[in-house]
């Protein structure tokens, strides 16, 4: 994302692939092609570590058992969720943008429970409770200006919040990571702050920044490869760093330490615990992305989407399965894959190839969304809605038909420059443009 390269891109057509807005090439259909990911079918004792399905009942570091559910800004609760009901058809889905506010390069957005209002993040560091149906600001509740630098690929990048904290990752004046917890007081917050995470960057791109919060109430954080190109650190492929990966922890900011880590993620007890992967870190989720530029979770399946951007000619959609584990262990690829192709090698143990791949004639940078699972729109719900930032087009995949259906909606986002896109409580979603505008996401 915010790459300073222009990167013309390609779509990717296939056999078993519905493509509409697309028409594939000779060229395209000898091409590595793009399948729907399958439930494993081995008993949940005889899996890996590393593949455990998340709804199992869990032990994690805190000591709490149960049945997890995803909360938080990443999933809607149980008070707000709708039944589940069955996916519409993408191909007969049609959508339109509505223009609800202009902000000061709006980066990401995130519900709170328990606030009607929405909260976005400025790149340039301030968090804003926005009320969406009036198009106003209500208030600006975070200031972080004083901390960060809005230059290339730093500033504030990616907000998340929970019952009683917001959690924002931002870039210092030093364009290393940081990774801060503030306590919530109602609808604002108490003045209280703790940081849950440092990371030196190398580079000063590729900082990854996205935030989860997923099953359990587990925080999830995305950390690109460090920079510069074709990852020449080698971070992608080396789980003991978290450059390159997405961690999983249990945010414990009003504890001794801030944070714990979950004792089923694939690397806590061992960090060899996988016999085909190198050592790893304990916090490490999953590993062998270059820049995850938002990953979500679909608020009724609990299936992981992760969008990351290419180096030169495949941008890539990979989703993981909850049934699967949600990824835990999963070798995504990068530096020696980009999307279904190799870069620097063959596909590593326990590799997982993207849904989705497009090349540089139909844009530069995916900007990953949501699986929509709104009302207004009955022909999206179950359909993965995402874009690209230097066309700033909007496409959606779904999968749930059993083979891989794409829609090139052939809009285009107010503004440009597609940074981001948010959900609100009721599961509609919002395109966020870098250079102002907020939009939302309507029946066309």
């Amino acid at each position: 994302m915010m790459t300073s390269t222009i990167r013309r891109l390609g779509v990717v057509a296939a056999v078993g692939l519905v493509v509409l807005g697309a028409c594939a090439t000779d060229d395209e259909l000898a091409e590595p092609r793009p399948t729907v990911p399958v439930v494993t079918t081995a008993p949940v004792d005889e899996l890996p570590t590393a593949v455990q399905p998340d709804n199992r009942t869990p032990s994690d570091s805190t000591g709490t058992t149960g049945n997890p559910t995803p909360t938080g800004s990443a999933a809607r609760t149980d008070d707000s969720a709708q039944a589940a009901r069955s996916d519409g058809n993408l191909l007969d889905a049609n959508i339109a943008l509505e223009q609800v506010i202009s902000l000061d390069e709006p980066i990401d957005m995130a519900t709170a429970p328990g606030d009607p209002m929405v909260w976005i993040a400025e790149r340039g560091g301030r968090v804003l409770r926005v009320d969406l149906a009036e198009g106003e600001v209500v208030e600006a509740i975070l200031d972080l200006s004083a901390e960060t630098i809005a230059v290339g690929e730093q500033g504030l990048l990616g907000i998340a919040v929970s019952d009683d904290w917001l959690y924002a990752n931002f870039t210092d004046k030093n364009g290393n990571t940081q990774l801060e917890a503030f306590k919530r007081e109602g609808t604002s917050l108490s003045g209280e702050r703790r940081t849950i995470l440092r990371q030196t960057q190398p580079y000063r791109n590729h900082n990854g920044g996205a935030l989860a919060i997923g099953p359990a109430g587990r925080l999830y954080v995305a950390f690109g490869d460090g920079g510069a190109g074709g990852d020449p650190l080698d971070h992608g492929q080396n789980p003991a760093t978290w450059l390159g990966s997405i961690l999983r922890i249990t945010p414990t900011p009003d504890a001794t330490e801030p944070y714990a880590v979950p004792a089923d993620n694939p690397f806590a007890s061992d960090p060899n615990a996988r016999s085909d992967a190198p050592l790893g870190s304990p916090e490490v989720f999953l590993f062998g992305v270059r820049n995850p530029w938002r990953f979500s979770f679909d608020a009724e399946t609990g299936d992981l989407w992760i969008a990351d951007v290419g180096q030169d000619l495949y941008e890539e959609v990979t989703v993981l399965l909850a049934a699967n584990g949600g990824g835990g262990g999963a070798n995504l690829g990068w530096r020696l894959r980009e999307g279904l192709h190799e870069f620097t090698g063959d596909k590593p143990p326990g590799n997982v190839d993207p849904v989705w791949e497009y090349g540089p004639h139909d844009g530069c940078s995916v900007t990953g969304g949501f699986v929509y699972r709104g009302s207004e729109i009955e022909e999206l719900v179950g359909s993965y809605l995402f874009g690209d930032y230097c066309t700033s087009r909007l496409w959606a995949v779904q999968i749930s038909t059993g083979e891989v259906v794409f829609r090139d909606f052939g809009i285009v986002v107010p503004g440009g420059s597609l940074a981001s896109f948010g959900q609100d409580a009721d599961g509609e979603l919002y395109a966020l443009s870098l250079e102002g505008p907020v939009s939302r996401v309507i029946a066309g």
